[in-house]
């Protein structure tokens, strides 16, 4: 489900997208528990089986001794990313690895989305790649994620 084209803004950015629980998509019940995401500030700006896009403001508390965005919170982003795009079914589904290549630096006050794909599904393994920009459309950096689907059912407070 996509977000509408005039995507309202708040004034930190995009506001979240609405998406209804879906006992057959656990993306929808991780977009309500996902802590990790709100200790960000990340937000799902779009979200679909197999693709999600998401923005986080960079904060100066995110920032290393250079000034510049820490690379783990990068990698949070993209891995956040991942993770809505990969959970497209009933069951939870876990990062089974990922690599990330840092092409640019951000720094504090900047808007970060991170554009996550699915590239290839087979079973209960998937590949999916993740493009990370500023708003300008500067590539920050590229992620590619390996998924493996669980067994475990999602409800609407966690696995079961």
């Amino acid at each position: 489900m996509r977000s509408p084209a005039n995507q309202p803004m708040g004034h930190d950015g995009p506001v979240e997208v609405d998406v209804p629980v879906d006992p057959t998509w656990s993306a929808t019940a991780m977009l309500r528990e996902d802590a990790a995401k709100t200790a960000y500030g990340i937000v799902v700006v779009e979200l679909e089986r197999g693709r999600a896009v998401l923005a986080m403001r960079v904060r100066e508390d995110m920032t290393n001794g250079f000034g510049i965005t820490h690379g783990g919170v990068v990698f949070t982003l993209a891995d956040t990313a991942f993770a809505y795009a990969c959970n497209e079914a009933e069951h939870a589904v876990v990062a089974a690895g990922a690599e990330i290549t840092f092409a640019a630096a951000s720094r504090a006050g900047e808007l970060l989305t991170a554009t996550a794909t699915r590239r290839w599904l087979s079973g209960r393994n998937g590949l999916y790649d993740v493009t990370v920009t500023r708003s300008s459309g500067e590539v920050v950096a590229e992620f590619r994620g390996r998924s493996f689907e669980t067994r475990q059912e999602r409800g609407p407070h966690g696995t079961r």
